[in-house]
């Protein structure tokens, strides 16, 4: 199929590679002329600007949106429809909240542009992993744009069965689903990313309690210098709590067991907060999830062990670079 991809950032440009592997005939669109040029260097067809981009896809187009949520991706979205026309299907596949899906969904509708919402999760790794995803949007876009999301899936793999799902059908096992109308994959997405909250807070409280096993408040008889690093590679082999999360955290322990490189300042990337809000609006007590987000609150006054182990996760498996570095590199 071709498809136009928009926002050539960490996960934009992977995407646009994978997608190319599978056969796919990719136009791209960036701000930086830079990330364009590599990409037609691999075989990618570029733009100059989103008209341009439209005006090189055939009807009816199919335009990827790979942008920060807010703003950006409003305007892109816009801009897109300015030059799109009916039959065409812009795809947002970041980060955006539900209700912004809806009411953009309902805004294309009137000009006869369907608007998919896809809840990506896969970062910096999706090119040779996959990425899920959880998609929103009408039942005869979702359709025709199978086969982008089947290239992008995982796929099986050799992730053994669920018993009983032989009987169950549909794409879940390929490691991506339509979650139902719009704003229903970016829902299931932001609830996925509140409970990666939770997850990863619980890592780091039980990896910060090991840190400070050794504590001089303690009998001196039951101090423990315990090799964390051995911890969790121990916990990722048969262990119940192993998790691509825990493989991740394995991976920055082994490289420095103290995580020095990290400062502990966690940001939030938004999904945690409107997680909360819709745990607030249908009356479901969400006790850990709320924790979690307090903690990243936090963590730009004080520093933990813990808040460390946080973004020694987000950074292997996002690329996320706390502010803390930044500033460090700008100063």
């Amino acid at each position: 199929m071709q498809l136009g991809m928009v926002g050539l950032g960490r996960m934009g440009a992977n995407m646009t590679r994978r997608l190319m592997r599978g056969g796919h005939q990719l136009v791209v669109a960036d701000r930086s002329t830079d990330p364009v040029k590599q990409l037609v260097g691999e075989g990618a067809g570029g733009s100059s600007s989103l008209e341009d981009l439209v005006s090189k896809l055939k009807t009816p187009r199919a335009v990827w949106v790979m942008v920060p949520a807010g703003d950006p991706t409003e305007q892109t979205v816009q801009k897109l429809a300015d030059s799109m026309q009916a039959g065409d299907t812009i795809i947002d596949g970041g980060n955006s909240y539900f209700k912004d899906d809806v009411r953009r969904a309902g805004q294309l509708k009137s000009k006869g542009i369907q608007y998919i919402d896809v809840g990506t999760s896969g970062g910096v790794w999706g090119l040779e992993r996959g990425y899920c995803m959880m998609i929103g949007g009408p039942d005869e876009a979702v359709r025709r744009l199978d086969p982008i999301f089947k290239t992008l899936a995982p796929g099986v793999g050799d992730i053994p069965r669920t018993p009983g799902r032989e009987k169950l059908g549909g794409s879940a096992e390929e490691g991506y689903i339509h979650c139902g109308p719009s704003g229903a994959g970016h829902f299931v997405k932001m609830v996925h990313n509140g409970i990666e909250y939770g997850i990863m807070q619980a890592y780091a409280e039980g990896f910060d309690i090991f840190k400070n096993a050794t504590s001089k408040d303690l009998p001196e008889n039951i101090r423990y210098d315990l090799n964390l690093p051995d911890i969790a590679e121990v916990w990722r082999r048969g262990s119940v709590v192993s998790s691509w999360l825990l493989d991740l955290t394995a991976m920055a322990l082994t490289e420095n067991p103290t995580l020095s490189e990290y400062e502990g300042f966690v940001q939030d990337s938004g999904e945690g907060r409107w997680t909360i809000q819709a745990a607030l609006d249908e009356a479901v007590p969400a006790d850990v999830l709320t924790a979690a987000l307090y903690v990243r609150f936090r963590s730009r006054q004080q520093h933990t062990f813990a808040e460390k182990m946080l973004s020694a996760m987000r950074q292997k498996f996002g690329g996320h670079v706390e502010a803390g570095a930044t500033k460090k590199k700008s100063a």
